[in-house]
């Protein structure tokens, strides 16, 4: 079976660090959303979508992209499923949903959304910056191994192999 992560990571590789840790169990390859191929996606079993979290929200580089890809029945391919992932400065709580946007969205164009995952990262946004930043040394070897954790499930559950 076959995985492939689409990462939006600009400001200091938090998201990507991420993306290579979940990576590894699901044996998936990592692309941008401008390297990647929506019919490589749609003949993928899973595939993730994360980026950092800007303002509140996904970056737009995701989320126009998720909205580009054509939608689909899910009876055409009912075993296609897809996660979220995010690293921000601040958590995720039910007030600032920031995944949840792109959930909805990934399940209009007729994904599975097998899960999300969200951890904090360093975050230098105008005032975090003048005290050097929140989560300075994050995310840590905790939080990688929360996200390897979290594909591990995702491959279990849905038997995908290297």
């Amino acid at each position: 079976m076959k995985a492939v992560i689409v990462c939006v990571s600009v400001s200091h590789g938090n998201t990507l660090r991420v993306a290579d840790a979940m990576a590894q169990p699901l044996g998936a390859g990592i692309v941008s959303p401008e390297e990647a191929d929506p019919r490589e996606l749609a003949a993928a079993d899973l595939v993730g979508f994360g980026s950092g979290v800007f303002y509140g929200a996904l970056h737009p580089r995701l989320t126009d992209f998720v909205r580009a890809l054509p939608s689909r029945p899910r009876q055409d391919r009912p075993g296609a499923h897809a996660f979220v992932f995010a690293s921000s400065g601040l958590p995720e709580t039910p007030v600032m949903p920031f995944t949840r946007r792109l959930v909805r969205l990934l399940e209009g164009k007729g994904f599975d959304v097998a899960g999300t995952f969200a951890c904090r990262a360093l975050d230098t946004w105008a005032p975090f910056k003048l005290v050097g930043g929140l989560n300075r040394h994050r995310p840590d070897t905790d939080d990688l191994a929360a996200a390897r954790a979290f594909a591990e499930r995702l491959r279990d559950a849905r038997r995908i192999t290297r």
